[in-house]
């Protein structure tokens, strides 16, 4: 896969004939803007768009002329009206399988955000019908297009294909008391809190270092999940929360995310960028050369591992974090 970070020049080369037509359902949750930004900063255009909820004016300053309805089989009709390219979903997870097979079912590829599906038996249906109706299916992946992730994982290419790394891993993104009376504090809508914020860190790890082969669940609640992951070529401590107060330095703002990765002892600081991947990622599609369905399947089996695991006896293999919960 080749990689144009800032060479405008190269994009142009590469796009400039290009001329996509996007729908996008669930425009009016937080996620729909970046796919906004990404479609409109590469010359692309949003023809149609759908949501329950109609406070969508965001598009107004993205692509004024889209159509817009609160009726999804309106917005179906829509799909083959304006000879739609790529159905983007940005619903909620649950929702995620549901709408990539209409998308597929009405002819058009599908572009889905994280997580791809909830079950590896919602990821097969969907397989199925790939393949059943000659369309692909697409998933924001951004985690690996960032320069420090892609540097890390050159970095374990180039080392001893023997040697086991050793990773601790923690992202605590604060979420107010909203989070949990919303679809996301639902496990059965948002396969839990590791699937929900833990997605990004868990594809990543798989990326780079292979399958797990040992899962291990620490500890368990509302609002952190911690364990330990033993994949390919690498032993990972993990250690996700969404509560202000897990924190392990003092900030001014508490609701400011905490992302750290250390492998063999050296801290990766990625959190530049970490929200501007999205153009990046449509870039590669429209090309063909984007993220599929084949590359998400190890991630979705550990989530889904994870999320049936039972509460393990702690030991060595515990994230340092957990040590101050337990206190």
């Amino acid at each position: 896969m080749c990689y144009y970070w800032n060479i405008k020049v190269s994009e142009r080369i590469v796009i400039e004939n290009i001329n996509k037509r996007f729908a996008i359902i669930g425009i009016a949750g937080y996620i729909a803007l970046r796919h906004l930004k990404a479609i409109k900063s590469l010359g692309q255009n949003v023809v149609s768009a759908h949501d329950l909820f109609d406070s969508v004016g965001v598009i107004d300053s993205y692509f004024p002329d889209a159509y817009f309805t609160t009726s999804f089989n309106s917005f179906m009709h829509s799909i083959h009206e304006n000879n739609v390219d790529y159905l983007t979903v940005c619903t909620p997870n649950y929702l995620h399988c549901p709408h990539t097979l209409a998308g597929l079912e009405a002819g058009v590829d599908v572009i889905c955000e994280k997580p791809l599906a909830l079950t590896f038996e919602e990821l097969n249906r969907m397989d199925e019908c790939r393949k059943s109706f000659g369309h692909d299916i697409w998933t924001i992946l951004q985690l690996r297009l960032h320069p420090e992730i892609m540097k890390l994982k050159q970095e374990v290419f180039n080392s001893d294909k023997n040697k086991f790394h050793d990773v601790d891993l923690a992202y605590i993104t604060p979420r107010g008391r909203w989070y949990a009376e919303s679809w996301k504090g639902d496990l059965l809508k948002s396969g839990g809190l590791v699937t929900n914020i833990g997605v990004h860190f868990i594809d990543m790890l798989h990326w780079i270092f292979g399958p797990a082969n040992n899962v291990n669940v620490h500890y368990s609640s509302e609002d952190c999940v911690a364990g330990y992951l033993e994949l390919e070529n690498a032993r990972v401590r993990f250690f996700l929360s969404i509560n202000p107060q897990h924190r392990p330095d003092v900030t001014d703002d508490k609701m400011s995310p905490y992302r750290q990765i250390v492998v063999d002892g050296k801290c990766i600081d990625f959190t530049g960028g970490f929200t501007d991947l999205h153009r990046q990622s449509y870039f590669e599609i429209i090309n063909g050369s984007g993220f599929s369905i084949d590359d998400v399947k190890t991630t979705i089996y550990t989530l889904e591992t994870i999320r049936n695991a039972g509460i393990s006896t702690l030991n060595r293999e515990y994230h340092p974090l957990l040590y101050r919960l337990r206190l």
